[in-house]
C-alpha cells in the first residue's frame, strides 16, 4: 500500500484512549502480511521487544474532534499526525527492511495513563529507543520534565451586584496562575478552568483548574512542586496528578543524527515539552530514549491536526538509515 492509503485506514480506524483494539488488530494483521512475527502483549503490539534498540509509537489517539481528509500536500485529522503519521512510517520502513535490527512496540494509551509503555518496562528493558513522536523531523534529545495538578480554589458567595461582600474564587483562581507563572525557567499551560454558573448572578464561592508546568532536564520537579505549594498554602487544595523530571538522550540521539544524515536530511535538534511513553522507558526501563517523528507537537489534540505527506516518507526513510548503523 502507499504512504496515503495507509496512513488513510488508520486515521478512520477510531481509537480513542481506552478503545485501541480494532486498530491494534489491524496493525497486528498487516505486520502479519510483511512477514513478521507480531504479538500483542494487553494492547501493545510488538515485534522482537527483546532487542537492546526499539522503535516505538503509539496507538491511541484523544477523542476524535475531525474525519480524515487531503489537501494534496498534507493528510488532517485526529490522530493523524500524533501518532497515526509515525505508526505509517514505521510499518513504511519495515516493509522495506529485509533483517530488522530494531525491536518495534505500539504503546496503548499514551494520551492518557501511559499504562502500555509502563506495562512494557515491567517486562523488557532495552537500552535505547526512539520514540516516535511529532517533531518536525528534528531529534528532541532534550525531553522536559513535567508537572500536572489539579487545584480547588475557595471564596465567599454573594449577590452579582455586591462582589465586595464576597470574595470572588475566580478572581482568587487567577491571582494563583499568576504567581505560578514567576516561578523561574518552568512554562505554565492553564487547561481547565471552571468557576460560578452561566444563569446564576453570584460571585463564585469555588473555581478549579488543571495546570500543566514544563521545566527543561536541569530543573527538578521536586524543587518546582516545593514552590507551588508555598504559592497556594491556604489559598488552595491542591491534587498532584503527575510529576516526573526530564532527561537528555546521548548515544540514542548520536546514532540518529547518523542516520538523519545518512537519509540525507539536516539532523536539527529540539526539545520535547510533552508527556510521552520516552518517560516511562527512561524513567522505568532506564533507556536512553529520543523522540523523532513526522508534524507539528502544537497542532496535535486540536482540530487543526495536520502531517505533510512527504514528512511521513522522510521518517521512514530515516528509519531504513538506522537500522544499517545498527
Amino acid at each position: 500500500m502507499d504512504t496515503l492509503s495507509i496512513l488513510k485506514e488508520l486515521v478512520e480506524i477510531e481509537s480513542p484512549s481506552g478503545k485501541e483494539e480494532r486498530l491494534a488488530r489491524y496493525v497486528l494483521t498487516y505486520l502479519g502480511k510483511l512477514g513478521y512475527d507480531a504479538f500483542i502483549d494487553e494492547l501493545n503490539v510488538l515485534v522482537s521487544p527483546e532487542k537492546e534498540f526499539i522503535v516505538a509509537t503509539h496507538l491511541d489517539t484523544v477523542r476524535v474532534l475531525t474525519p480524515f481528509s487531503f489537501d494534496g500536500e498534507y493528510a488532517y485529522g485526529t490522530g493523524v499526525c500524533d501518532a497515526k503519521a509515525s505508526i505509517t512510517a514505521i510499518l513504511l520502513a519495515l516493509e522495506r527492511i529485509d533483517h530488522p535490527n530494531f525491536g518495534v512496540a505500539f504503546f496503548y494509551d499514551e494520551e492518557e495513563g501511559g499504562k502500555g509503555s509502563e506495562n512494557f518496562s515491567e517486562k523488557y528493558t532495552p537500552k535505547k529507543a526512539v520514540v516516535m513522536e511529532p517533531t518536525d523531523l528534528t531529534i528532541a534529545n532534550s525531553h522536559y520534565g513535567g508537572l500536572e495538578i489539579r487545584m480547588d480554589v475557595k471564596g465567599v458567595a454573594a449577590h452579582g451586584a455586591t462582589p465586595e461582600k464576597g470574595e470572588n474564587a475566580i478572581e482568587n483562581c487567577v491571582e494563583i496562575i499568576e504567581e505560578f507563572k514567576k516561578i523561574k525557567e518552568t512554562t505554565v499551560s492553564v487547561q481547565f478552568m471552571h468557576g460560578g454558573h452561566e444563569e446564576n448572578y453570584v460571585i463564585p464561592k469555588s473555581c478549579k483548574a488543571r495546570v500543566e508546568f514544563l521545566f527543561k532536564p536541569h530543573i527538578k520537579a521536586e524543587n518546582v512542586l516545593e514552590k507551588i505549594k508555598a504559592i497556594c498554602l491556604g489559598k488552595a487544595e491542591l491534587t498532584v496528578k503527575e510529576i516526573y523530571d526530564g532527561f537528555l538522550s546521548y548515544e540514542t540521539a548520536s546514532l540518529l543524527e547518523e542516520a538523519v544524515k545518512k537519509a540525507g536530511l539536516e539532523a536539527r535538534f529540539s526539545d520535547m515539552p510533552s508527556w510521552s511513553d520516552a518517560v516511562n522507558l527512561y524513567h522505568l526501563a532506564g533507556c536512553d530514549a529520543v523522540s523523532f517523528g513526522p508534524g507539528e507537537l502544537y497542532l496535535c489534540h486540536t482540530r487543526r491536526e495536520r502531517v505533510r505527506l512527504k514528512d511521513v516518507e522522510l521518517a521512514a526513510e530515516v528509519l531504513v538509515a538506522l537500522n544499517s548503523l545498527l
